[in-house]
C-alpha cells in the first residue's frame, strides 16, 4: 500500500473549541466526521507560541530549548533535518500549501537575500500555493478575480472597519476569501494526486486574526458566551509578565483597525470579536469539507493518514487579551485529530485519547506512518501506538512548553527580566498543576482543578511550597533528559563513524 498523509494545520484554534468534542458554540460537521473516524487527542500541547517556534517544534520533533527558534524572525540552524528533509530522503514528496513561518540560517548567505525579507515556507518543500508573510499572493489573486480588496491584506480590514462596517465582518468576498484560495489548491492537487507516496501540508491562515468573517458564517454561529467581569488589578497581580502583556498587547492583534491595548477594548467590541472567531472556525470547516470530499473522490482515502492540528492557541478575550502572548494554557493547548484508515486503529476510532501529547510527537508519528525510523534528535514519540489502543506504561504525565517575550519588553520591568536572554519562561503542566519557571522572576503556580481559569498564582503561598519544589524538580529533570542529542549517539571509531545521527 502506497501510504500518504494529508496534514491540515490551522493557525490559532483553541483547544476547548476542538472539533469532535460536542462543542455547542459552533458546528464543525466536516471535522466532526473526521473525528468520528479517527481519534481526538484531548490534552495536546504546542511547545510554544507564536507560529515560528510552535511550527519549528512540529517540524523538528524538538523542544524549543533544543532547536532555539524562539520567535518568528529567528532562523533555524542549517543542518537540522526537518520533516520535509526526512521525507525526501525516503523518496516521498512533501507538498506545501500555505506557510511554515520559517527563516533559513543566515550564515554564509547575503543578509539581503530575498529569503530573509519575511518568514514564510521552509526550504525543502515543493510549494503548490504559498501564503506569504504579507498575504500579497492571495490579495493579488483575489483582485485578479474582481475582488475590490486593498493590496495590503491588513490595511484592507482596517479600512473596512473605519469606513463604518461592523467590526466582525470581513471585506473579503464570499468565494474569494483566503481559506477558499488555499482549499482550492488542495482540491486541485487531490483531484490529480500522484500514485507515489506523498505528504500534503495544507495550512489555513484562519482562524488567525483579523477576527472578521463572512456574513454566512456569522449567521451560523451564536453569540459567544459573555466573559466574566475582569478585575484588572487582580489580573495584573498574577505575575509581572501578566501585567506586562495586559499593558503592551495591542487591540490590533485581534483586528488591525482597532487602537489601544487589547485589555481596554469595550465589552461590545470584545463580544463581536469573539463571535467572529467562532465564524472563522465554521469557515475553515466548510473548506475542510471540500478537501476531504476531494480526497475520497481521488480513491486515496483508504491509504491516507489525515491529521488536523493547530500550531498554537488563542486567548479569545480572556484575561483582557487576544492573540497568543500570555502565560495561560489557552495559548499552548490545542486541538489534534488523527484519522488512521487502517483496521488496527479500530479500538480508538471515534474515541478520545486523554494521554498528554505534544507537537514534538508529530514528526516521529508521520515518519512512523511511512516506515521511517525517528532520528535521535526527536524529543517526542510516535502516536500511532496510542491510536491503536496501546499506551506505553512510561508515557509522559506532563506537557512542557516555553515562551520568549523579549520582543514585548519596553524597558526594564521590575521583578521580571534584566536582560533579553532572561525574558522567557518554561512551563510544566500535568492534569492538576501548571508551573511556570522564570530565570529572573518569581514563578507561577496554577491549580487547574480549583482555578481552571488560571486567575490565582499560588507560588508564593507557603502551603504550596512542596508543590513548587516538586514541579521545579520535574522541570529540571525534563531539561536534562531532553538536552539536544542529535549527534550524541554517534561515535568516531578506528573504522569510521558508528552509531546513529
Amino acid at each position: 500500500m502506497a501510504r500518504n498523509v494529508l496534514l491540515i494545520m490551522v493557525d490559532q484554534w483553541r483547544w476547548d473549541l476542538s472539533p469532535g468534542l460536542g462543542n455547542p458554540l459552533v458546528a464543525t460537521p466536516a471535522l466532526d466526521r473526521l473525528a468520528a473516524r479517527g481519534a481526538v487527542f484531548t490534552r495536546h500541547f504546542a511547545q510554544s507560541a507564536p507560529c515560528g517556534p510552535a511550527r519549528a517544534s512540529f517540524a523538528s520533533g524538538q523542544y524549543v530549548f533544543n532547536h532555539r527558534v524562539f520567535a518568528n524572525p529567528v532562523p533555524m540552524a542549517a543542518g537540522r533535518r526537518l520533516l520535509q528533509h526526512h521525507l525526501r530522503t525516503a523518496g516521498i514528496t512533501p507538498y506545501m500549501i500555505g506557510y511554515t513561518t520559517a527563516v533559513p540560517d543566515p550564515r554564509g548567505r547575503d543578509p539581503q537575500d530575498p529569503v530573509f525579507h519575511g518568514p514564510s515556507v521552509a526550504e525543502g518543500w515543493q510549494i503548490l500555493r504559498e501564503m506569504d508573510e504579507d498575504k500579497a499572493r492571495y490579495t493579488a489573486w483575489a483582485r485578479g478575480q474582481g475582488a475590490d480588496l486593498d493590496p495590503d491584506y491588513d490595511a484592507g480590514f482596517a479600512h473596512h472597519l473605519r469606513a463604518g462596517a461592523p467590526v466582525e465582518t470581513s471585506p473579503q468576498p464570499d468565494g474569494l476569501h483566503d481559506s477558499r484560495w488555499l482549499a482550492d489548491a488542495a482540491v486541485a492537487f487531490l483531484d490529480t494526486a500522484p500514485e507515489r507516496p506523498w505528504l500534503l501540508h495544507l495550512g489555513f491562515y484562519r482562524p488567525h486574526p483579523p477576527l472578521a468573517a463572512l456574513a454566512r458564517h456569522l449567521a451560523r454561529v451564536p453569540d459567544a458566551p459573555p466573559l466574566p467581569p475582569i478585575d484588572a488589578a487582580a489580573e495584573d497581580a498574577i505575575h509581572p509578565l501578566a501585567a506586562l502583556f495586559r499593558r503592551v498587547v495591542p487591540a490590533s492583534i485581534a483586528h488591525p483597525g482597532l487602537d489601544g491595548p487589547a485589555s481596554a477594548l469595550p465589552a461590545a467590541t470584545v463580544a463581536a470579536l469573539r463571535k467572529a472567531y467562532l465564524a472563522l472556525l465554521a469557515e475553515v470547516d466548510d473548506e475542510v469539507d471540500r478537501v476531504l470530499a476531494a480526497l475520497e473522490r481521488s480513491g486515496r482515502g483508504q491509504d491516507t493518514l489525515v491529521v488536523f492540528m493547530s500550531d498554537h492557541g488563542e486567548q479569545w478575550g480572556e484575561h483582557g487579551l487576544f492573540g497568543k502572548r500570555a502565560i495561560h494554557q489557552a495559548s499552548f493547548r490545542v486541538p489534534l485529530i488523527i484519522a488512521d484508515p487502517r483496521p488496527s486503529a479500530d479500538p480508538t476510532r471515534g474515541g478520545r485519547i486523554h494521554a498528554i501529547t505534544e507537537h514534538v510527537d508529530l514528526l516521529p508519528t508521520l515518519l512512523d506512518w511511512f516506515g521511517i525510523a525517528a532520528p535521535p534528535q526527536c524529543d517526542g514519540r510516535s502516536l500511532l501506538g496510542l491510536i491503536a489502543g496501546d499506551r506505553p506504561s512510561d508515557w509522559r504525565d506532563a506537557a512542557f512548553y516555553e515562551h520568549d517575550f523579549r520582543d514585548k519588553l519596553t524597558g526594564p520591568v521590575p521583578g521580571l527580566a534584566r536582560s533579553p536572554h532572561e525574558a522567557q519562561f518554561t512551563a510544566i503542566q500535568d492534569e492538576r498543576w501548571a508551573y511556570l519557571h522564570f530565570p529572573d522572576a518569581d514563578p507561577v503556580l496554577f491549580d487547574l482543578e480549583a482555578d481552571p481559569g488560571q486567575t490565582r498564582n499560588l507560588a508564593a503561598d507557603p502551603a504550596f511550597t512542596p508543590v513548587v519544589h516538586r514541579m521545579m524538580r520535574r522541570l529540571l529533570d525534563h531539561r536534562i533528559r531532553h538536552a539536544d542529542r542529535t549527534l550524541s549517539e554517534a561515535r568516531a571509531a578506528p573504522g569510521g563513524m558508528i552509531g546513529r545521527w
